[in-house]
C-alpha cells in the first residue's frame, strides 16, 4: 500500500473505509480485503473458517441466521462491525510485520481475533425466543459484550474452534466497559495483545467514520435512550439525565475523547494503533480522520451551527422497519420520562 492511500480522501463515500478503498457496508468487500491482508501476512494459511464466519455474520445481522431476528441497532449496525473488523485485520498485519518472530500472533491466533471482532457486537442481536420480551437490541447496551461472549461460546465450536472459546470470550470484553480491563488475566501475553488490538480497532473505526458526528447525534443518542444510559430511571420518579439530546451528547464528546478514549488508546491498549502506520508509509489514516472529526466538532460547538452536520448516512440493518421502529420507541420512552419534571430537576431535558 502506498502513502497516497493513507491520505483522507475529500470525496470519501459515506459507507467506505477511512482510505475510501473498501466498501465497509458490504460483507463480501470486507471479506476480500481481509483475505488479501491475511494471505499476505500468513502465506499458505487457510481462510476457510474466516470465509464461513463472514457468511454467518451476514446471515446473523440480516436476520437469516436460525433463531435470530437481525440487526436493529442503528449505530451499531452492519457497517460498524465490518469497518472495525477491517481495521483489526490491518492492525494485525502491521503488528506481525513489526515484532520479533517469538512475539508474533501467528495465523491461528489472528484467525480467532478477527472472528471475535466480526461478532463483537452480536450481543445486540435479539434471539427470536429468548428475547421475545424486548423491542430493540439497544435494550442490551449495558450487557451486550457479555451477550457477544455468550454467542462466541456457542458459535466457535461450530467452526471447529472450541479450543478458542475461553480466550475469545474474554478478549471481546476489550471492546466494552462491563469488566475492568486491568483485571482480565490471560496466560499468554499475545492474547492480551489481541485484546488491545480488538479494543483499539473498535474505537478507531467508529471515530474515523466519515459520518461519526451525525451518527452520534442521530443514532447513538437513540440507542442510549433505549439502553437506559441517556436517562437513568434508578427509582420510580427519580431520573439521572446524562445526555439530554443528541446535541448534548456531542457537546460532551470532546471531554469524553480526552479523558476516556485517549486513555484507553494510549495507556490501556498501549498505543497499538501505531501498527497501522506500517501499512501506510508512516501515516495513520484512522488517527488522521479522528483528528479531523474532533476538530470539526469543536468548530460546530464553538459556532453553535448545527447545520454544519448535514451528512445523511444510509442505514445497514437487518430489519426493514428498524429505523422507524427505533424513532417511535425513543419518542415513547422520552414521553414516559415526564419531561417537565426532569427539566425542572436537572435543567437539562426539554419537555417532550
Amino acid at each position: 500500500m502506498n502513502a497516497r492511500a493513507s491520505m483522507i480522501s475529500q470525496d470519501r463515500r459515506n459507507d467506505f473505509d477511512v482510505t475510501n478503498t473498501v466498501q465497509v457496508s458490504s460483507p463480501a468487500a470486507v471479506r476480500n480485503a481481509v483475505h488479501e491482508l491475511f494471505s499476505e501476512t500468513f502465506p499458505g494459511a487457510s481462510f476457510d473458517k474466516l470465509w464461513l464466519a463472514f457468511y454467518d455474520f451476514e446471515r446473523l445481522f440480516t436476520g437469516r441466521y436460525p433463531g435470530y431476528l437481525g440487526c436493529d441497532t442503528t449505530y451499531h449496525d452492519v457497517q460498524h462491525s465490518l469497518d472495525m473488523t477491517l481495521a483489526l485485520a490491518r492492525l494485525i498485519a502491521g503488528y506481525e510485520r513489526s515484532v520479533e518472530p517469538a512475539d508474533r500472533l501467528g495465523a491461528g491466533r489472528a484467525l480467532m481475533a478477527i472472528i471475535t471482532a466480526l461478532f463483537h457486537d452480536s450481543g445486540y442481536i435479539r434471539h427470536a425466543e429468548r428475547d421475545r420480551d424486548f423491542n430493540n437490541g439497544a435494550q442490551f447496551t449495558m450487557q451486550h459484550v457479555s451477550r457477544s461472549a455468550d454467542f462466541l461460546r456457542r458459535y466457535l465450536p461450530e467452526l471447529g474452534m472450541a479450543k478458542d472459546v475461553g480466550i475469545a470470550s474474554m478478549i471481546v470484553h476489550f471492546t466494552g466497559y462491563e469488566l475492568d480491563l486491568d483485571k482480565i488475566e490471560l496466560d499468554d501475553p499475545r492474547d492480551i495483545i489481541c485484546g488491545h488490538l480488538i479494543g483499539t480497532a473498535d474505537l478507531i473505526a467508529q471515530m474515523a467514520d466519515r459520518c461519526y458526528l451525525e451518527k452520534c447525534r442521530d443514532r447513538l443518542y437513540q440507542e442510549f435512550v433505549v439502553g437506559g444510559i441517556a436517562i437513568e430511571n434508578a427509582k420510580p420518579g427519580e431520573y439521572t439525565v446524562r445526555y439530554a439530546s443528541g446535541e448534548d451528547l456531542l457537546q460532551k464528546t470532546p471531554a469524553f475523547y480526552q479523558q476516556v478514549t485517549r486513555d484507553r488508546l494510549n495507556k490501556k491498549f498501549n498505543r497499538v494503533y501505531r501498527y497501522a502506520e506500517v501499512l501506510y508509509d508512516g501515516h495513520n489514516p484512522y488517527i488522521e480522520a479522528i483528528r479531523v472529526n474532533i476538530e470539526h466538532l469543536v468548530k460546530v460547538l464553538a459556532s453553535e451551527n448545527w447545520s454544519l452536520l448535514r451528512r445523511k448516512p444510509p442505514y445497514f440493518l437487518g430489519i426493514g422497519t428498524a429505523a422507524q421502529d427505533m424513532e417511535s420507541l425513543v419518542t415513547k420512552l422520552l414521553a414516559g420520562f415526564t419531561g417537565r419534571a426532569i427539566a425542572a430537576k436537572n435543567g437539562l431535558l426539554m419537555p417532550v
